[in-house]
């Protein structure tokens, strides 16, 4: 370790001795700015923080004036933020000037009432666990109550009393809150919805009944007073009926346009009216059936029914057969006693009596059957009425052209609806709605002609243009033939000009060469010097030249040509 250390130490000196003066300035600046560095960091890190008095900030200067008037009084210091915020120098003073502006009513509107709970301390007291719970309720209700589609905003207020030892002298749960509905939304007007969140906010909160409970807008109207919307809940459920009614008479439209559409056609089947009358009441119904008892059931496997059937079978049976024997009647008197029986009884001593009763009771059991049944709504009675129109078609002369009017119209022909089509129709009509002759149901279908006026019209004015374009199109195809026929037979005479003008010039050509060569022979003939100039020879040259290249290239020497005489 000792030698670790001494070879260290010749390593610094050594680097120590070849550093220049600067580098060891250098060196001995970075040491001192840390030091200084890590000296001012501790003395800050050791500085108390200063802790906002209000964590709103205080808007009103009036209000501000107050507050930095009062810590004043009280020797405490203060700094105001750029963002109107007061700061004291530790958490125990911001408490106790808290207490003290909340005694004198110096705490600003619109600070949260809660916040001086919102300290931390190592004990908690009964009544801070119950603020604090409390507050916990209230907020979590705000939370679930804004979470609503229709809610903009929540405020919730509740009232929890100290529970009393009596019953009778306890206060009850009181809740307030104020709804703000989004733009659009029917919170206002909805019954089911108010109680919805009236619910809610019963059910959050323990003891709260919802007469303690009070739900009112930003306006302050009580939203949960269901006692003025009776005559809402009158028109609402007459606007629901009337909905239920329209969505039938709907669906048996478009069952009676869906069965003769695909038949006639859309366009040839109106239905002019469907009334459906519905019973909106609600009644139960209880019914009462009696019917056989099956003895023998029947078997799948014949073709032929082989139940049979009883009205009842005997349950209990009582039977009572009752006779009697005895004499007449014979009065007689007390024992020792003459008998005093009148006349008319003496006639019957000795007679012997005779009763008889014979009785019989059955109980039958029957199958019973007992229906309860609750209607609403129910359809009273159906009424629909349709118009079918008959068909519109084309006429067409001998050579199979489409008639037309002197004013260019075209000429229709319109055959009507056969009766027994119609009479099929109404039974089409009649299974789409349900028919029903004993419930009074009616349902009307008649042929009659539609207006198709503006139809004729458009589809004469559509032929119309068709048969201009047809004639447009014709005389361009026979003015273009026309070009093509006159340009060919153009082509061909041109070229016809030009081969008999190139043959000319070809013959001339050849005509001059030869008196050329024949006077040249007969000079030769005759021995003559024949003196020429330069400009003659070099003339007869180039024309020897143009006599050659004409004989070569004669389409090209003809171009030529004709470009001279273009030029000149």
């Amino acid at each position: 370790m000792n030698e670790w250390i001494k070879r260290v130490l010749a390593r610094v000196k050594t680097m120590w001795g070849q550093w220049q003066m600067s580098q060891k300035l250098i060196f001995f600046g970075i040491i001192g700015v840390t030091v200084v560095g890590v000296v001012l960091l501790l003395l800050f890190s050791a500085a108390p923080t200063q802790v906002a008095l209000i964590s709103q900030p205080i808007t009103d200067p009036q209000q501000l004036a107050d507050i930095a008037t009062r810590l004043d009084q009280e020797g405490v210091p203060y700094t105001v933020t750029a963002e109107n915020i007061i700061t004291v120098e530790d958490q125990r003073t911001a408490q106790r000037m808290r207490a003290i502006l909340t005694r004198e009513d110096l705490i600003p509107s619109g600070t949260d009432p809660w916040e001086l709970f919102d300290i931390e301390r190592w004990t908690l007291t009964d009544f801070e666990r119950n603020v604090n719970l409390q507050r916990s309720i209230m907020r979590q209700l705000e939370q679930h109550i804004t979470a609503l589609d229709d809610v903009d905003a929540a405020s919730v207020t509740i009232v929890m009393p100290e529970e009393q030892l009596f019953a009778d002298q306890q206060n009850p749960v009181t809740a307030s809150v104020i709804l703000t509905p989004k733009p659009g939304s029917d919170l206002r007007e909805s019954r089911a919805k108010i109680e919805g969140i009236e619910k809610l906010i019963q059910f959050a909160v323990e003891g709260l009944v919802p007469e303690n409970i009070t739900i009112t807008d930003p306006s302050g109207v009580t939203l949960n007073n269901f006692e003025n919307l009776d005559d809402f809940d009158r028109l609402e459920l007459t606007r629901r009926e009337l909905a239920i009614v329209r969505e039938q008479e709907t669906k048996y439209s478009q069952a009676i346009l869906s069965a003769l559409s695909e038949i006639y056609g859309r366009d040839r089947v109106e239905v002019v009216n469907i009334n459906v009358d519905m019973d909106m009441g609600k009644r139960t119904e209880e019914t009462q059936e009696f019917f056989p008892i099956t003895t023998v059931e029947d078997n799948p496997r014949t073709p032929f029914d082989e139940r049979e059937y009883v009205l009842s079978i005997p349950r209990s049976i009582e039977q009572i057969d009752e006779n009697y024997e005895g004499t007449g009647f014979n009065p007689e008197g007390p024992p020792g006693m003459e008998g005093q029986t009148p006349p008319a009884y003496q006639d019957l001593d000795g007679l012997v009596g005779r009763w008889g009763n014979e009785e019989e009771r059955i109980n039958n059991e029957i199958n019973s059957r007992l229906i309860m049944e609750e209607k609403s709504p129910s359809i009273d009675r159906i009424t629909a009425s349709v118009a079918i129109d008959g068909v519109w078609s084309w006429s067409y002369t001998d050579t199979g052209d489409v008639e037309l009017k002197a004013d260019g119209s075209i000429v229709r022909q319109y055959d009507p609806i056969d009766p027994d089509e119609l009479a099929a129709a109404r039974e089409l009509v009649e299974h789409a709605i349900g028919y029903d002759q004993d419930r009074g149901d009616a349902v009307s279908v008649r042929h009659i002609q539609f207006d198709r006026s503006a139809q004729f019209n458009e589809e004469d004015e559509r032929f119309r243009r068709q048969r201009q374009i047809q004639m447009i199109v014709l005389y361009v195809l026979i003015g273009i033939a026309v070009l093509l026929v006159s340009f060919i037979v153009f082509r061909l005479i041109s070229r016809e000009i030009e081969r008999r003008r190139r043959l000319h010039e070809e013959e001339l050509a050849r005509q001059h060469q030869a008196m050329r060569e024949a006077a040249l022979r007969s000079a030769e003939e005759e021995s003559a010097e024949v003196e020429m100039s330069v400009e003659e020879r070099a003339r007869m040259e180039l024309e020897e030249m143009a006599i050659n290249a004409a004989r070569e290239h004669p389409e090209d020497v003809a171009q030529l040509i004709r470009t001279w005489l273009t030029e000149e």
